[in-house]
């Protein structure tokens, strides 16, 4: 059997504060997009776990999400037969897209059928990462660390994602907050329309964005590149980065600015798409 595991972005990311635990509390919007990696699973007599395509040279063969995953489906006696996975990595890691917590959401949702409940949520958050629960919707409103809503916000414009082959691993992003922001209260509960939306996700912001901006000059030189070009609404790192992304007002326009940024970064992996 074949899934898709979808990637996202965040939208927006606001840090409001630290917890005692040392996990920082965010609010952010977030969006699946129609890049995802391909996820094969078939019944084995052991155990097997393969990684292939561009991305497959940044796992950790000994440790990752898809052990994990198992590991727990096990501890819950949700699968007790032996698999062999076969992940086909087009999603870049430590880019701020999710993919490793995204494979993890959709293997489980396959063998659950969709049907998780709060305590299997918490225990996958737990494991694999506090973004778990934005894998489960097509479009998300993460209040706090414990509260994620389903929304029907959404952008619905052609999106250019850009990743310049930086590593940013989300702990020592987060390790460098010094300032916290004020959440939004529930204006993005409600359901916007769709321009009222877009202009309030551009004048929002993504606070670990300067983090990595001064940590890394090329981050900040492709956000202001991506803004330049025709047709570009704004621009934005996702997640702790180093992807970052510009909405666009056309696929036209958005594969016209592919095509000039990839004239200028040779090497920087880039594609058009969008959300579902």
């Amino acid at each position: 059997m074949r899934i898709k595991s979808y990637s996202k972005i965040n939208l927006s990311l606001r840090v409001i504060n630290k917890l005692k635990n040392g996990m920082h509390n965010i609010e952010t919007n977030s969006v699946l997009i129609n890049l995802f990696d391909e996820i094969d699973i078939n019944i084995n007599k052991k155990d097997i776990i393969l990684f292939k395509g561009r991305f497959k040279n940044k796992i950790n063969l000994k440790n990752n999400t898809i052990k994990d995953t198992l590991a727990l489906l096990r501890k819950f006696n949700i699968i007790k037969k032996n698999y062999k996975i076969i992940i086909k990595k087009n999603i870049p890691a430590y880019a701020g897209l999710g993919g490793g917590t995204s494979n993890s959401a959709s293997i489980v949702r396959y063998f659950l059928k969709n049907k998780l409940n709060a305590k299997l949520i918490k225990a996958f958050e737990q494991k694999i990462g506090s973004d778990f629960k934005l894998f489960l919707n097509n479009s998300s409103f993460q209040k706090n660390l414990r509260q994620v809503f389903k929304t029907q916000n959404n952008i619905n414009y052609p999106l250019l994602i850009v990743f310049p082959n930086i590593d940013c691993k989300t702990k020592n992003v987060y390790q460098l907050v010094k300032n916290f922001s004020p959440q939004s209260g529930s204006f993005y509960l409600k359901r916007l329309h769709k321009n009222k939306f877009i202009n309030a996700i551009k004048e929002d912001q993504n606070d670990l964005q300067k983090i990595a901006e001064r940590k890394f000059l090329k981050i900040f030189q492709l956000i202001k590149l991506i803004k330049k070009q025709e047709g570009c609404i704004f621009s934005r790192m996702t997640g702790s980065g180093s992807a970052c992304y510009g909405v666009f007002k056309s696929k036209k326009t958005a594969k016209f600015a592919m095509t000039k940024l990839k004239r200028k970064c040779p090497k920087y992996w880039c594609v058009v798409t969008k959300t579902i």
